[in-house]
């Protein structure tokens, strides 16, 4: 898979995944595994989204 992510949209990924599954702990509920969601795409650079619609935010190399 070519990264479609640049590094700011990564973190911002990561900490909005580990908020959401912090409030799902916090009010007991399974919508907090939602938060996995971001963390992975975080974690693998790759979002189906921003290919879907031709989006890239990783800076160009060169």
């Amino acid at each position: 898979m070519k990264h479609n992510m640049g590094k700011t949209d990564r973190i911002i990924r990561a900490f909005v995944g580990i908020i959401v599954i912090a409030i799902g702990v916090y009010f007991k509920s399974w919508w907090g595994a939602i938060g996995l969601l971001p963390i992975f795409t975080a974690a693998v650079s790759w979002c189906g989204l921003y290919k879907l619609f031709g989006i890239s935010t990783c800076k160009a190399k060169g």
